[in-house]
């Protein structure tokens, strides 16, 4: 069933799907000792697969009594991950942190693979390739009228 990271990364989704609180709360060690990992591999999963970009929040305390608080963000034409994206994007969006994005609309049907494929390879560069001295701020721009377009239909 995939490596660890994959398995780790299912569970906590599976978690998160059944709760009605939007987030659940674990501590690091108990998820280590249920995976048999150390924690620094819970942590390389939370890193990678859990971002602002995919629409997670993760919030961390270390130590005896620390915990993990994962937070899955609202689509809502109102809700947070469009606040938390437009001031995440800023004026520069790498390439890693675009495609986040565009994995995350996908994970939530609100663009198509066809779409979404479109969408890469738009904000990938590499039909602008040494003719763009800037390309994650122009990659910033495309993106915010991307998210823009989408709200005006309604679909975030």
């Amino acid at each position: 069933m995939g490596n660890l990271a994959d398995r780790i990364e299912e569970y906590l989704k599976r978690i998160l799907e059944q709760t009605s609180e939007g987030y659940i709360i674990l501590q690091r060690s108990e998820l280590a000792g249920e995976f048999d990992c150390v924690p620094s591999q819970i942590n390389y999963v939370l890193d990678t697969r859990f971002t602002v970009e995919r629409g997670y929040l993760v919030e961390s305390r270390r130590g005896g009594g620390g915990y993990l608080r994962i937070v899955r963000l609202g689509l809502g034409l109102e809700g947070q991950y469009q606040q938390i994206m437009r001031q995440l994007i800023g004026d520069q969006l790498s390439r890693g942190r675009c495609n986040g994005l565009v994995d995350r609309l996908l994970d939530e049907e609100l663009v198509t693979v066809r779409e979404a494929a479109l969408i890469r390879g738009i904000l990938a560069g590499e039909a602008l390739r040494g003719e763009f001295r800037d390309w994650d701020e122009l990659r910033a721009r495309l993106m915010k009228a991307i998210l823009t377009t989408l709200s005006r239909d309604d679909l975030l």
